[in-house]
């Protein structure tokens, strides 16, 4: 079966930098192939020459991917349906996230303006959240899978590949014995019975990466990007872990480090990128991949996402000695208030002690920030930013809370009157992303007034941007990645551009 995956267009409207290649379809692309299909994975999102950086300003253009999606002059608008016509899919897979989620239904319209019979299914975290709402919505949606997509989207392939071939037995294909899928029978929505996590991820084949559409738009260091573990065991208020359950599975050492190898060797990758949620979860089992990497002679560099409380001094120290140049953690609020509301079991001592760490195992390490949650005060917006300038972390990053489904956080906006539960199709047109699922635009927070949370909103935005292009800052960045620059002189160019453009 001719197969497509795509990653529906989003930051590329407004000419944003979006860095790697969609590790979720390059997993599918894999499984798909290694059962025989013909797959292609196609990063409508991906671009070159893009110049914005400042993802704190990220909303502000949000309003040119509305407007120019529903342009049918758009470049890329085109480009969709060319793409298209040239590879022939009779399958389309879509991984949705909130924020894309009109970018997903204009793709799966212009899926079925190709070929009326082409079978469109959704996948990805909105997908799994909001599978009944998706196919109550865009009539253009044929299947939604919900959690894993591997073996699901797998199954479903067969079963549709079957019935096009005449193979099978059945004139109708039975979906429901495809756990973990979704779809309309008749005027009812059907959703299955849920689908078990894969066990053994090493089971599942490397992401595709060779089956990406444009290779020469992607940098060797957006081919290192690279997952060792799923799953997440905290259950922080504004994030959907309950796709997870709260388990968290690993790959073993032995099978990242195979995939490590054959990326550096094909693609030339120094700079490696873990997408765990929480890579220092287990604390003996990163000590261990540590010394694999230094036993085995493999000079490469690497960052991860982590938790302020789950590093002490010997493991920096380590990690650093591995390859480690760049640590990722979510700060949150400087308010011990609303770091409690977010569940997230971290205390402002932990944050300060965890920064010092940071500055004494030499590590560049960035922080990301949240402001705008329920009940949240301009006091506490205050303490977040005098938090940034006491535990200085080399780069610094805030966003305006938005509600995604599944979280306690929307439960509690919706309790309070600021957040709807169900988006309409037109909805998600009309409103920018920033916007979905609140109740009134001008009503974001229930402390003050939409013009006095607008005001306070810039005023913390250009302090974090002025912060992040103090020249320490950008030093300690640059040094951070100097070995990096040294083997792939094309990288710092790359990145010289997208710091100009970004001030």
């Amino acid at each position: 079966m001719n197969i497509l995956l795509i990653d529906p267009p989003f930051y590329r409207f407004f000419h944003y930098y979006n860095r790697y290649f969609p590790l979720g379809l390059g997993y599918l692309a894999s499984t798909l192939k290694k059962a025989g299909h013909r797959v292609t994975i196609y990063d409508a999102d991906c671009n070159r020459g893009s110049k914005g950086m400042d993802y704190t300003r990220l909303p502000e253009k949000y309003r040119i991917y509305l407007r120019e999606l529903q342009n049918p002059e758009n470049l890329i608008v085109k480009e969709i349906s060319e793409i298209f016509a040239k590879y022939q899919p009779v399958l389309v897979g879509i991984t949705v996230m909130t924020p894309k989620t009109a970018s997903a239904f204009t793709v799966a319209a212009l899926a079925k303006s190709y070929n009326k019979d082409c079978d469109v299914v959704f996948g990805g975290p909105h997908a799994t959240l909001k599978s009944d709402e998706i196919l109550r919505n865009c009539k253009d949606v044929d299947f939604v899978v919900a959690g894993e997509g591997e073996a699901a989207l797998l199954d479903l392939a067969n079963a549709l590949d079957a019935k096009r071939s005449g193979h099978s037995q059945i004139p109708k294909v039975n979906f429901n014995r495809i756990n973990g899928l979704s779809y309309r029978q008749g005027d009812t929505i059907v959703h299955n019975t849920t689908r078990r996590f894969v066990d053994n991820l090493d089971e599942l084949p490397f992401p595709a990466r060779e089956m990406l559409l444009g290779m020469d738009t992607y940098t060797s260091e957006d081919m290192g990007l690279l997952m060792g573990s799923r799953g997440c065991p905290y259950n922080c208020s504004y994030c959907a872990t309950q796709i997870w359950m709260r388990r968290v599975r690993y790959r073993s050492l032995e099978n990242i480090i195979e995939e490590i190898r054959y990326v550096q060797q094909r693609y030339r990758t120094r700079q490696f990128t873990f997408k765990d949620d929480s890579f220092t979860v287990n604390r003996k089992r990163v000590m261990e991949f540590c010394h694999l990497l230094m036993d085995a002679g493999i000079k490469i560099n690497w960052d991860c996402n982590t938790r302020v409380d789950l590093v002490d001094s010997e493991l920096l120290k380590t990690m650093k000695q591995a390859g480690c140049n760049s640590i990722k953690v979510g700060i949150e609020s400087g308010s011990e208030r609303i770091l409690k509301l977010m569940d997230k079991g971290i205390t402002l001592g932990s944050i300060r002690e965890a920064a010092k760490l940071f500055r004494k195992a030499g590590i560049h390490w960035t922080a990301y920030f949240m402001m705008g949650i329920p009940t949240e005060t301009r006091e506490d917006i205050q303490k977040t930013v005098d938090l940034l300038h006491e535990i200085k972390p080399g780069f610094a990053s805030i966003g305006v809370y938005e509600p995604f489904p599944g979280t306690r956080l929307f439960d509690i906006g919706v309790e309070r009157g600021l957040v709807k539960q169900e988006m309409s199709y037109e909805d998600f047109f009309s409103y920018i992303p920033s916007d979905y699922y609140l109740k009134d635009v001008n009503r974001r927070v229930d402390t003050m007034s939409h013009d006095d949370f607008v005001k306070i909103e810039m005023q913390v935005k250009e302090a974090f941007h002025t912060y992040n292009k103090g020249v320490g800052r950008i030093f300690e960045r640059a040094k951070a990645r100097s070995s990096v620059y040294f083997h792939n002189p094309g990288i710092l160019l790359g990145d010289v551009k997208k710091f100009l453009g970004w001030i």
